[in-house]
């Protein structure tokens, strides 16, 4: 019995750095989320300056502020709809792209004859960027 316990100890012990490893390696798919679509207006930090904030006509928010706006909590529901583009008048004309939409397009062309969920996709992708700006916010 003794014997057990010492041998899986010994097996769990030595998959610890792959364990680690892999943990290292995962993907952050808010992130990602961000580096591909947002980053270019707000910036790599978020703070609103990215390469295409001079093109805009409404300077890009400071996405790391928005907690500190509203009283220290992150206003999950208001950035949901503001990216997925249901926020009536946020942008004025609109400069940031309706991503509810964009993300519904993609995965209309991505799964032509696969059958999915296109509610449950668009949520994903935006619930994965919410996250990881609610995970940005300055202290």
């Amino acid at each position: 019995m003794v014997r057990h316990f010492i041998l899986a100890a010994a097996l769990a012990a030595s998959s610890l750095p792959a364990l680690a490893q892999q943990a290292s390696q995962r993907i952050d798919f808010g992130k990602r989320e961000f580096e591909t679509n947002c980053a270019s207006c707000h910036g790599a930090g978020a703070k609103g300056d990215g390469p295409l904030a001079s093109f805009l006509k409404r300077a890009p928010a400071d996405l790391t502020v928005l907690a500190r706006k509203n009283g220290g909590v992150f206003p999950i529901e208001r950035v949901y709809n503001v990216i997925d583009g249901t926020a009536a008048g946020v942008h004025g004309t609109r400069d940031m792209p309706v991503w509810g939409h964009d993300y519904r397009v993609k995965a209309a062309e991505y799964y032509v004859d696969v059958p999915y969920d296109p509610e449950t996709f668009v949520r994903g992708r935006i619930l994965s960027l919410v996250d990881y700006l609610n995970r940005i916010q300055a202290k």
